[in-house]
């Protein structure tokens, strides 16, 4: 069945790709951005997905915005959890600012873009919100507290909003990527992917950001009613839960 779908940062990286791949599995997709007008304006006319630009650390811009895709699409029952930053520091040289951004960013989004059509999917009887949460959000990683902590939060909002909506038929679920080959990624120096990376990495490759959103197309479906609450980790074995 076809339904709206909200990708946030959802022009770039994994959320263009699992913006893409909720279109091409017949839905209505909104992508939300935060400032890259250029490859937002390129990613609406490669593909034909509207593009929607708010700061998800800003709930009064969140729920402006998602009014406006409502009144542009209709209801929205699938929410993907996707936009997230990064600001990286040895915690010992870390500033309150670079803390706050990526709490913000990362993980403060969750309320500001769920709280706003948590109420609509509990009044409708229907609902998928799938969080892109992160490897780092598992294990930990040095330089990456902010991160780390944001991410990690992730998955306890999931577990926990997961028993809230079980009974209005709204699943809530993370994905907890590793080394994707984003555009990001992919601009390591090959030799330390080669040295420092992929040797962690038991397939011994990157991930590919159309496998992130294939999943989230899996947990998106009418049909993945019964699962919820849960953490799909997709890095490749490095790190098993």
């Amino acid at each position: 069945m076809a339904r709206v779908a909200v990708v946030t940062g959802g022009s770039r990286g994994i959320g263009a790709a699992i913006s893409k791949a909720l279109k091409a599995a017949g839905h209505n997709v909104a992508a939300t951005y935060a400032g890259n007008d250029e490859a937002a304006a390129n990613f609406k006319e490669e593909t034909g997905i509207p593009v929607y630009k708010w700061d998800v650390a800003n709930y009064d811009a969140c729920a402006a915005g998602l009014k406006q895709v409502e009144a542009d699409l209709g209801p929205i029952d699938i929410l993907v959890n996707n936009a997230g930053i990064t600001k990286d520091a040895m915690f010992h040289r870390m500033t309150p600012d670079q803390w706050n951004a990526v709490i913000n960013t990362n993980l403060n989004s969750l309320f500001n873009m769920t709280r706003p059509v948590w109420e609509g999917m509990r009044t409708r009887k229907f609902g998928r919100v799938i969080c892109i949460s992160s490897i780092n959000g598992q294990k930990g990683q040095a330089g990456q507290a902010n991160y780390s902590a944001a991410k990690a939060g992730e998955i306890g909002f999931v577990k926990s909003l997961a028993q809230e909506g079980a009974r209005a038929g709204i699943t809530v679920n993370a994905i907890a990527p590793g080394y994707i080959g984003t555009e990001m990624v992919r601009a390591i120096a090959q030799d330390v992917l080669d040295k420092h990376i992929l040797p962690h990495i038991p397939m011994g490759r990157l991930g590919e950001p159309e496998e992130i959103a294939k999943a989230v197309v899996f947990l998106a479906s009418d049909e993945q009613a019964f699962i919820t609450g849960s953490t799909i980790s997709m890095n490749g074995g490095q790190y098993m839960v």
